[in-house]
């Protein structure tokens, strides 16, 4: 019986009588340097599982130098598809003296039949291949964090609910009656929510009337949730909305309610109370000792196992809110109404996890009187290092005025920028493309982003300049048959997040796509049809699993370990089989995303 490790996917998918099976059913072959182990066009007789050594998979339909298109290491496997679509369609050669287990094609087909989640990885997706490794990553072992897995149907309370003749004296009876700190008023399909706050200021400070009736009172612009959806996405929107609870409705109709208080003491962490001590902090130093805690809440949710893209929404809505209190705290609030502060970069797309350099704006209505407008935004800067948030390198801070303008200005800036089309013209559309307002009046960055669409969404010309540089970085894939040396890696960010990030900017850019979030922006093209569905969902797991296996280094650093390394730079031989499976197959997918955009837009790739 052959000793072989097989503690990781997708053997993990067999029990342990499967397992057995594997070990009895092997044999081991050793294959010389530059010896074909499996041919194009070959039947596919053995599925391959190296031991020792390295192997290089090549498209002998593609010249020579561009023919590597797969690089296998130590706890790899290949030759599964070649079996299932009965030869091989690409070249694997020993590229040094190499030892692979042998897995015949009888038993791996038994292996199919008796186990159809064993049969069902080969055929899966991108998206389906990194659940197993968020699975992973949970503590214990166990699929899925609770964390990840609570619903909001788990938490939710059975809602108060009051016809529209309800007065302000029975409705108030009713809240102490129930022991409830919230009521729904309405009928039909609409519904509104009176708190006892509501009620108290109803009393107190309007005086009305006992008698008057509760509708009169109610706020109709509820914050929804479904049952179904994931409790995180509520505690998600209650930050992003600065609301304390969330209406919970199905088929249009009120089903239950969902406190903040209820949520906090579900995710019983204290990692989790985070926004509430954002929400709760007075003084700039007390935003700051909550803002200072925000790594601790990135750690404990990669921890937990928690899908990266909801732990982009939750961390993206807690920045939005410090920011937001910190100008706040800063300007008088008689300017709130004729000025936008705008966040961009990775934090305007809401991807920023950990605080990185700042990327901030200011827009000023035309009619703004603030004489000393610059002097504040000084402050505001100087507030955000404190914060946490460091300098920009490239100055594009409310600090520098040439990031601080009324509308007019804004639009004569986007005007010169379209028109000139250089390298720092385009690089100034790509930021303010992705702008988020976070405080102040939106409005003002709206109507910027019509005047952006109109200049640039038709043009043709500037639209094929903006998308060449999605080619300014090579796809790293040929890099993998040179990683041998640890201080060696691929370049993660240049190489697999950025051409994501900006071919899809790209792409709306031209379809006029108004979010700024990567995701939601692929959401939007594949309900446009501009992007089929699945390629969609690929990119957009890609891109999840690029930032993770980042954010993976940047935690080490933060823990003070990797002192030196480039944070940007994933060295293959760190990886799991697992890790360097789907890193292989989100670069393929990057590579044909980059052919595509070339295609769209006439470059030359």
């Amino acid at each position: 019986m052959v000793d072989v490790d097989l503690t990781q996917p997708p053997f993990t998918l067999l029990d342990e009588a499967g397992r057995e099976r594997v070990r009895s059913g092997i044999d081991l072959a050793y294959f010389d340097s530059d010896e074909i182990i499996l041919d194009a066009g070959q039947p596919g007789e053995f599925v391959f599982l190296i031991h020792k050594g390295e192997v290089a998979e090549l498209d002998t339909s593609m010249p020579s130098a561009q023919a590597r298109i797969g690089h296998y290491t130590a706890g790899d496997l290949f030759g599964a598809i070649s079996i299932l679509n009965g030869k091989s369609r690409y070249r694997f050669k020993a590229e040094q003296e190499s030892l692979c287990y042998l897995m015949p094609k009888a038993l791996f087909e038994r292996l199919c039949n008796d186990y159809p989640g064993f049969a069902e990885f080969f055929r899966q997706s991108l998206s389906h291949k990194t659940r197993l490794l968020t699975e992973r990553r949970a503590e214990g072992g166990v699929t899925m964090a609770g964390f990840m897995l609570a619903k909001v149907s788990e938490c939710m309370r059975d809602p108060l609910l009051v016809g529209e003749s309800t007065s302000i004296r029975d409705a108030v009876n009713m809240l102490n009656d129930s022991h409830a700190d919230s009521l729904l008023v309405g009928s039909g399909e609409r519904f509104g929510m009176v708190t006892k706050t509501d009620l108290l200021n109803a009393l107190v400070v309007e005086g009305l009337e006992q008698s008057s009736p509760v509708m009169g009172i109610a706020h109709f612009d509820l914050v929804t949730a479904r049952p179904d959806q994931y409790l995180f996405e509520a505690l998600v929107r209650m930050t992003r909305h600065e609301v304390a609870r969330v209406v919970v409705v199905e088929q249009d109709k009120p089903v239950g309610v969902v406190e903040l208080t209820d949520v906090l003491s579900y995710f019983s962490s204290r990692s989790y109370v985070v926004s509430l001590q954002v929400e709760q902090a007075d003084s700039l130093d007390e935003l700051v000792r909550a803002s200072a805690r925000t790594p601790e809440l990135v750690q404990a949710l990669m921890a937990q196992g928690v899908k990266l893209r909801f732990a982009m929404g939750l961390l993206a809505a807690l920045n939005g809110r410090i920011i937001a209190k910190a100008f706040d705290f800063l300007v008088e609030p008689r300017h709130l109404e004729h000025s936008c502060l705008m966040v961009m970069g990775s934090e305007g797309r809401g991807e920023q996890i950990l605080k990185t350099d700042q990327d901030n704006g200011l827009i000023l209505a035309d009619d703004a009187d603030w004489p000393d407008c610059q002097e504040q935004m000084q402050r505001v800067t100087e507030t955000l290092i404190r914060l946490g948030y460091p300098r920009c390198p490239g100055n594009i801070m409310v600090s520098n005025p040439a990031w601080v303008g009324s509308e007019s200005e804004w639009r004569g800036k986007v005007a010169r920028w379209a028109s000139s089309r250089d390298g720092d013209s385009l690089m100034n559309l790509s930021i303010l493309l992705d702008a988020h307002a976070v405080a102040g009046n939106s409005s003002l960055l709206e109507g910027l982003r019509d005047e952006l669409f109109e200049r640039c969404s038709r043009d043709e010309i500037l639209l094929s300049h903006f998308a060449r540089t999605v080619l300014r970085f090579s796809t790293p894939l040929t890099l993998f048959g040179s990683l041998k040396k640890p201080q060696h890696g691929i370049d993660i960010k240049k190489g697999g997040i950025f051409p994501i990030v900006h071919g899809v900017r790209t792409l709306a850019l031209e379809r006029r796509i108004r979010p700024t979030s990567t995701l939601e922006r692929l959401d939007a093209l594949a309900e446009e049809g501009r992007l089929e569905e699945s390629f969609a969902e690929d990119l957009g797991e890609a891109l999840a699993l690029f930032t993770e296996l980042r954010l993976k280094q940047q935690l080490a650093r933060l823990n003070g370990e990797g002192e030196g390394r480039d944070t940007n730079r994933v060295v293959v031989q760190d990886l799991s089989s697992l890790e360097r499976d789907l890193l292989r197959e989100a670069l393929h997918i990057v590579k044909d995303f980059k052919q595509r955009l070339s295609h769209r837009f006439h470059l030359e790739y």
